[in-house]
């Protein structure tokens, strides 16, 4: 079993792993999304490489 690292919300403070937040995109942006309060964030940019 892999262990993922851990994300904490900018909103509600509430940790989450990460596979179980973010969703990337075809263009390499990433979306976050928090289960507990709904906070989401689009298109965060990544870099390449």
């Amino acid at each position: 079993m892999k262990a993922f690292p851990s994300v904490i919300c900018p909103h509600c403070r509430h940790m989450q792993a990460i596979d179980q937040v973010l969703t990337a995109q075809s263009n390499q942006n990433v979306i976050y999304l928090c289960d507990s309060c709904g906070f989401s964030l689009k298109n965060i940019p990544t870099k390449k490489g």
